[in-house]
């Protein structure tokens, strides 16, 4: 997966700001940070829960590897040239979910059609 193919995806969630973070570049929804590209450009570093790190790292080793700062763990690094980009599209769809706020993820349900009955 390219950076390009990213960047377009994170920017068309709603609300979606690219913003600088020191030396590197930040997707953020209202001001909260939600992935990063190091300035290199080769990787994509996603903020998400616990479990769902977990279960992606056990399924996608190939391409998926913990995101340490320090010894603790914070969320998933992404080798983008190996990285299947369905994988890389739902990784960001949910730490945009963990990260914006309840209105905003409701709002967008409704819009895309993903309303539960």
């Amino acid at each position: 997966m390219k950076l390009d193919q990213v960047r377009r995806f994170a920017m068309s969630l709603p609300k979606v700001t690219e913003e600088p973070h020191f030396n590197y570049s930040s997707f953020r929804v209202r001001g909260k940070i939600f992935a990063t590209v190091p300035p290199e450009g080769d990787f994509l570093h996603v903020f998400g829960a616990d479990e769902e790190r977990e279960l992606a790292l056990a399924m996608y080793p190939e391409f998926l590897k913990k995101l340490l700062w320090g010894s603790r763990v914070v969320g998933l690094r992404v080798v983008l040239a190996k990285a299947k980009p369905k994988v890389v599209k739902a990784l960001l769809t949910q730490a945009w979910v963990r990260k914006a706020p309840k209105s905003l993820v409701a709002s967008a349900a409704t819009v895309s059609g993903d309303e539960k009955h």
